[in-house]
């Protein structure tokens, strides 16, 4: 009796503020929600007529290949060699000129775009056709330094499917005429593919308060003549 007594009275000594943070709580999720769903929508409404099959893709001078987790070894995983084999097809059935990998190199110890070169190079594709970005943290990092740095102005985005839409959106948002071809290979990974599917609700809102905010990526620099070099090389 004592302590529903004291939670009475707490609750009567603190009913404005109680009611108070319950109304902050109900109106921030409702605008989470609506802004979720907005964001979701946007990322199909500007990737829509722009996802292709492999066999369908218009040609393009570059292809993006967004990085992805890297096992300690040094080599690809299975989900980012799936997005690397893509673009080594389109590059050898001459749909891209030249593949721009663009992934983590925080530190010296993890290297995404070195291992995607040695990948793509182990399988044929001369190395003065990759060029590499150390910078690409997250996918709107990727998008951004591949206009700003490296010239970028038309590319085809290679990735999963179900991350395709919010990368061929944040590209085009960002100066690229992107299109895009996606992977659904990784699929026989269940858990991954289901927690990126996931993922993706809440990365949309993410993309959509990046591109409102006009963020810089982490790390900007002096344009790169990488991409420009790779399509001159004959």
């Amino acid at each position: 009796m004592r302590g529903r007594f004291g939670v009475a009275r707490w609750y009567g000594e603190h009913r404005r503020l109680v009611r108070r943070t319950l109304f902050v709580l109900v109106v921030g999720a409702v605008v989470l929600a609506g802004g979720t769903v907005a964001s979701v929508s946007w990322v199909r409404d500007e990737s829509d007529g722009h996802l292709f099959s492999e066999a369908d893709v218009p040609a393009a001078p570059v292809a993006l290949v967004l990085g992805t987790k890297v096992d300690s070894d040094g080599t690809p995983s299975p989900v980012l060699a799936a997005r690397l084999e893509i673009a080594r097809r389109l590059f050898g059935a001459g749909r891209v000129d030249a593949i721009l990998v663009s992934g983590d190199n925080m530190n010296a110890d993890y290297n995404e775009p070195e291992a995607m070169l040695r990948w793509l190079v182990d399988r044929g594709v001369p190395a003065r056709k990759v060029v590499l970005d150390y910078a690409g943290f997250d996918t709107y990092d990727s998008c951004a330094r591949a206009r700003q740095i490296f010239g970028v102005q038309r590319a085809t985005v290679v990735t999963q499917s179900f991350h395709l839409p919010r990368a061929v959106a944040l590209c085009r948002r960002l100066g690229i005429d992107a299109q895009g071809v996606g992977d659904d290979s990784a699929k026989r990974y269940a858990t991954t593919w289901r927690f990126g599917s996931l993922r993706e609700t809440g990365a949309c809102l993410k993309a959509a308060v990046e591109v409102l905010s006009g963020r810089e990526p982490a790390h900007l620099g002096r344009r790169e003549t990488g991409v420009d070099d790779a399509l001159r090389d004959a």
